[in-house]
């Protein structure tokens, strides 16, 4: 059985910010070893009233990690620390 991945993010279909955020998370978690998740806010309404404007959001370990751009260094950085 897998583990359940690291990296959560919060997307939705046609958000040019979310596809640029799909490709830094996804060369970091490549390089790291790490895999990843998308969800879509529009599947759920809580997730759109949660996260409507903040568009994409990334969650690392459970936790709010970024919103609107996502930074290679800093992601590295949250998933290798300690």
């Amino acid at each position: 059985m897998s583990a359940a991945p690291r990296v959560r993010l919060y997307s939705r279909p046609g958000c040019h910010l979310c596809d640029d955020a799909r490709v830094v998370i996804a060369a970091v978690c490549a390089e790291l070893g790490e895999t990843f998740e998308e969800v879509s806010i529009d599947e759920d309404p809580a997730l759109r009233e949660r996260f409507g404007e903040e568009i994409p959001v990334t969650f690392v370990d459970g936790r709010q990690h970024d919103f609107w751009r996502v930074s290679a260094d800093r992601l590295r950085t949250a998933l290798t620390a300690g």
